[in-house]
């Protein structure tokens, strides 16, 4: 090693090949969006993981979560059983947001809509911070409840929220 540094040449390395060519999208360069598919939408956004596989459960249907109660029920099951296999998030933490939940549920007509989106970027800050994929989903479900704006949206919401913390004790 003192031979290489006192005048003799070292090896030059070969390049590492780019890790994101042959993916779909292209080079993030080359204005692809290195996790955008080829129709522009990010995949994170449908459940898939690396080449187009499903990573997990299918989105929760929101008309089912309003009008049918075992379907709550079941995907609340669902949520607690990946969450096990998945990550190690505490009981308190979602004890936290359960409680954000609530209040954001009590919330004024006029607010309740903001509370709930505020309660997605916070949602989503923990899922990156504590890496809960498991609860990517919930995120997604947060995300079509604030677009519906509606008060039952809202309370179910809640109550799939509700049913998480239950069977996660």
């Amino acid at each position: 090693m003192a031979e290489e540094q006192q005048g003799q040449p070292r090896e030059a390395k070969e390049p590492r090949p780019d890790r994101r060519e042959g993916r779909p999208g292209g080079d993030r360069n080359q204005g692809g969006g290195g996790d955008r598919n080829q129709g522009g939408r990010d995949r994170r956004d449908h459940g898939r993981g690396p080449g187009g596989r499903p990573d997990g459960p299918p989105e929760i249907d929101l008309e089912k979560l309003i009008n049918d109660p075992l379907y709550l029920d079941n995907q609340a099951h669902a949520v607690v059983s990946r969450m096990r296999d998945m990550d190690s998030g505490t009981k308190s933490q979602l004890r936290r947001f359960y409680n954000a939940v609530r209040r954001a549920c009590r919330a004024a007509d006029a607010d309740r809509q903001h509370e709930f989106v505020m309660l997605r970027a916070r949602l989503a800050y923990t899922i990156a911070r504590h890496s809960l994929r498991s609860l990517d989903l919930l995120e997604r479900l947060l995300l079509q409840v604030t677009r519906r704006n509606d008060l039952r949206g809202y309370e179910r919401f809640r109550d799939l929220f509700e049913a998480i913390v239950a069977y996660n004790e």
